[in-house]
Order: C-alpha cells, then sequence, then structure tokens
C-alpha cells in the first residue's frame, strides 16, 4: 500500500468516527466554537414555590434581574420552579416546551444576556405522545440569546413504598425521559439532571464522560431524606466526576411534604463553596474551570478506570 493510499485510508477512518460521535451526541446541544469563560458566578435561586404560577414567575423574574445586576453569567433554579400544587393564577397547568414559562425565562436571558438553568417545569408530552396521560418533569438550559439550548426530561422516578406499606409512585404521573443530556457553552460543558436522578452515579459517569464540567441537580428534596442525604449525595458527585455540581432547591411548606433548602454549589473537590440560608433568595459561587482541570489533573479518576474489566455505557 502505498504512503497517499494509507494516508487517505487513516482520514477515512477518522471522518467516519467523527460521524459517529456526532450521530450518537447529537441531542445533547449545540456545540461551543467560541472562546471558553473560565471563571465566572453562578446564582442559585432557591424558591418558596407555592400554586399561584403567576406570582411565582413574577418573584423568579425579579431575582434574574437582581442576579444578573450582581454581575451572574449563569442563573439557576430549583425543580417544579413555576408551580407546586392546582395553579390558582395564570399560565394553567402543565405546558408545552417552549410554552408559557420557558417563554418569560428566555425574554429574561436575552434581556440580560445571561444563561439560565430554568430548574424543572412539568411538560404536557400528550402530542408527542398520543394518549399519554402523564406528563415529564423536563429541565432546560438557555442561552444569553433567549434560545432553549437543551432539555432534559428526568430519568429516575421516586418509586418507593413506605413502611406503613403505603406506596407511592412518581412514575404513575410521570413518563420518564430517555436521554442522557450534555450541552457544549462558554462557560463549559454543562450536565442536566433533576433530584432524585442524583441517587444514580452512572448518569453523573456517563455525563462526566462526555466532558461535563458543571451539572445541574435543581430539586425539591423532602426535609427526612435532605437532612441525611442531600449534602452527601451532591458532594460525592462532585468528588467522583472531578466536577462542579449546582443544586437550587425548593423550600418551605408544600401540599405534601416541606421542602429542604439548603441550595449549594459543590467544586471538584466536593468542598461546598456556596449553601442558601433557611430562606427564599439569592446564592452566589464562583465557577473556576482552571481549579476544575487542576484537581483533575491531581486526581485522575476519570483516566485511571478500568475499561477493561468494567463499562458503564449509553444504550
Amino acid at each position: 500500500m502505498s504512503v497517499i493510499g494509507a494516508e487517505f485510508r487513516l482520514t477515512r477512518f477518522f471522518l467516519c468516527e467523527i460521524i459517529k460521535i456526532s450521530e450518537k451526541y447529537g441531542k445533547a446541544g449545540m456545540a461551543y466554537g467560541g472562546d471558553m469563560i473560565r471563571k465566572y458566578t453562578v446564582a442559585l435561586i432557591q424558591m418558596n414555590t407555592q400554586n399561584n404560577k403567576g406570582e411565582n414567575l413574577k418573584q423568579a423574574c425579579a431575582w434574574i434581574d437582581e442576579a444578573a445586576a450582581r454581575g451572574a453569567k449563569l442563573i439557576c433554579f430549583p425543580e417544579v420552579m413555576n408551580l407546586i400544587g392546582r395553579n390558582v393564577g395564570e399560565g394553567g397547568g402543565r405546558e408545552k416546551i417552549p410554552g408559557y414559562t420557558t417563554e418569560i425565562l428566555c425574554r429574561k436571558a436575552k434581556e440580560h444576556g445571561v444563561y439560565i438553568q430554568g430548574g424543572s417545569v412539568t411538560e404536557d408530552i400528550s402530542e408527542e405522545y398520543p394518549g399519554e396521560k402523564r406528563s415529564a418533569n423536563t429541565s432546560v438550559l438557555i442561552s444569553p440569546e433567549g434560545e432553549i439550548l437543551a432539555s432534559y426530561r428526568k430519568l429516575h422516578m421516586f418509586d418507593i413504598t413506605l413502611a406503613d406499606g403505603t406506596p407511592f409512585r412518581e412514575s404513575d404521573r410521570v413518563r420518564p425521559g430517555d436521554s442522557v443530556v450534555t450541552v457544549e457553552t462558554e462557560l463549559g460543558v454543562m450536565g442536566l439532571s433533576v433530584c432524585y436522578d442524583v441517587r444514580f452515579p452512572e448518569l453523573y459517569r456517563l455525563m462526566a464522560l462526555r466532558g461535563a464540567q458543571v451539572i445541574f441537580v435543581p430539586a425539591s428534596f423532602t426535609m427526612p431524606t435532605g437532612k441525611d442525604h442531600w449534602e452527601v449525595l451532591l458532594r460525592a458527585r462532585a468528588i467522583e466526576n472531578g466536577c462542579y455540581i449546582v443544586a437550587a432547591g425548593q423550600i418551605g411548606e408544600k401540599p405534601a411534604y416541606v421542602a429542604y433548602g439548603n441550595s449549594l454549589v459543590a467544586d471538584p473537590w466536593g468542598t461546598v463553596v456556596a449553601r442558601a440560608r433557611d430562606e427564599a433568595g439569592i446564592t452566589y459561587a464562583e465557577i473556576d474551570l482552571d481549579y476544575m482541570d487542576r484537581i483533575r489533573r491531581q486526581i485522575p479518576s476519570l483516566e485511571n478506570r478500568r475499561d477493561d474489566i468494567y463499562q458503564i455505557a449509553e444504550k
């Protein structure tokens, strides 16, 4: 075989591999081709969401204004940020995406030129799945141009049987998603998850192997599990994957439980670098991707995996 022929075959091989990777991860979100911002401020919005969607979103917009004025490049919300309970205000109940809530968040992102991680909303999926009575628990990431960059539907359903034998099945009301989602931005590679997902480390390792540097965990943890498990789980996911975990949570009394709050950011060393007070409001933290790189070099656990013995792979 000639040198030219060998080079041609090698080039064709690499092009095929690039196409395969593109097809595999095409749903992950947009690819960012510009200069990356290595250090920036993130704002976590801890909310006491209630049953008036209009009022909940009015307060959310006020917090976006305040956080943007303080220099936040990324603003993050908790799970079901727009409505908990039967809505007594404007905006209806479950909604399509794009829809009532995401359009408001997109306008605010464009107004201030910031990224908004929209916590999650209850998505109407009846058109996509005819006859489906359940909704999806869906999280979006919005660009500074006011566009939805990525959309993720919660994968893991909270299906349990209580000690007294009473079953609680989230899957009776919520249809689980079917995709792992990451997206490249000028603030780094972002990974999306929701609440109960945090108990499944395989998901976070898959996102880290895709290059995720910042992973969101919008949540509405209950008080009993929150006080014992919330921080431990978030710090573990940060340490295991050498990444930032950004977790905005609900706080306060809800119709069926009391939400734990304690919104926090864990850095790649597992240190809690910011934690919310026991009230609704804004908490700020710094994301430093150069620091993340140093931690990953210091403890290269992603590189030290034994792929010859075990594998974690998407289907």
